[in-house]
């Protein structure tokens, strides 16, 4: 692996050191964090009740869960909070212990990293680059005839941006069910997605107990230092062993707070959707338009771009704009994806020019 491709969104201080340029001179376009910044509503109220860290929140966590429920038109005592979505993965692998696991890549490291952890083995699902990374169910479904424990699903699908329909997913959860598969999904992406409601797969909470839903507040809400996150299951076993099993007071007093608020403002809400909508349109547009790359279309608030010129790879691009204090993410680490391509997540529309703008200039 090249030293470029194994940055990642986070490593700014790293890619500071290597080519030194201040981290904050860099426009971090691999993090895939919201570029509006923290909800207003959430900058008010956490700026006003510092005093809150001085007492324990609610072990329970009412109040949050029934925030996260009436933002998911869900009912509470089917959600249950951790800190972050990452370790809502670890708790996971932890409780359902799966020996073999099959996960859609290519996709988040993570998966596999915290199912190994468990003792589990790991079988990837290719989506194939030749079929623009889209998901076929009919041969998942005989992939699944192979006898596995958990279904992993990143829906919309880091680094790819697809997404699967919420009518496809339904159909995926029964015949999971049919195999004995447990299936997770992780719908840290999808509130960016132009048409949400026809993606997630939360309203199949009372049809399907066989799957849990987890999303986290650091990418769409951009506070990846919160480490909040939840999941969505009607399965009641999982639900017991979580409430169980899991660490009491899991989310800190300035966590639970925020997400009291960040789920009920409309307005900040409007806001980003309006912003990612017009540039998932606007910038495959331009992709799509250009012989340089290939564009996958982009369902999540990054897009997904296939080198086409023989002579540059994701290395190469890489490079150029980070030395121009772009940040980008070299694609070459993920499974299935060789070294030609990267990806970049959305930010300001002037920010945005800029960055096509060197990319088609190579």
């Amino acid at each position: 692996m090249s030293k470029q491709s194994a940055f990642h969104g986070s490593d700014l201080e790293r890619v500071e050191s290597e080519y030194g340029i201040k981290k904050e001179d860099i426009i971090n376009f691999a993090a895939n964090v919201n570029p509006l910044g923290l909800s207003p509503l959430v900058k008010e109220n956490l700026a006003t009740q510092i005093d809150v860290i001085t007492s324990y929140p609610d072990r329970e966590y009412t109040t949050l869960r029934q925030s996260i429920g009436d933002y998911c038109k869900i009912d509470p005592k089917h959600i249950v909070v951790g800190n972050g979505s990452t370790d809502l993965i670890s708790i996971m692998a932890q409780f359902i212990k799966p020996k073999k696991a099959l996960i859609l890549g290519p996709t988040y490291s993570e998966y596999e990293r915290e199912i190994g952890l468990s003792g589990g083995q790991v079988d990837y699902f290719e989506l194939k680059e030749e079929e623009d990374f889209v998901l076929h169910p009919a041969s998942l479904f005989t992939a699944l005839k192979k006898g596995y424990d958990l279904l992993v699903i990143c829906n919309p699908n880091n680094p790819t941006s697809g997404a699967i329909r919420t009518e496809e997913m339904s159909a995926i959860f029964a015949e999971a069910k049919k195999n004995g598969t447990f299936v997770m999904v992780d719908e840290t992406y999808v509130e960016f997605a132009p048409d949400m409601e026809s993606i997630t797969c939360v309203p199949l909470c009372e049809k399907h107990h066989n799957f849990i839903c987890l999303r986290g507040v650091s990418k769409f809400y951009a506070a990846p230092g919160l480490r909040l996150g939840y999941a969505v299951t009607s399965n009641t076993d999982l639900l017991s062993l979580i409430h169980e099993k899991q660490n009491p007071w899991c989310v800190n007093s300035l966590a639970e707070l925020a997400g009291t608020y960040m789920y009920r403002d409309k307005d900040f809400q409007e806001r980003t959707k309006a912003l990612m909508h017009t540039e998932q349109k606007r910038t495959y547009g331009i992709f799509e338009k250009s012989d340089l790359y290939k564009p996958y279309k982009p369902y999540a608030n990054f897009i997904l771009l296939k080198i086409l010129k023989p002579e540059l790879d994701s290395s190469a691009v890489f490079e150029a704009a980070i030395r121009k204090g772009l940040m980008i993410r070299n694609c070459s680490s993920f499974p299935f994806l060789g070294d030609r391509f990267v990806r970049f997540c959305f930010m300001k529309p002037e920010d945005n020019d800029r960055l096509m703008e060197l990319m088609l200039s190579l």
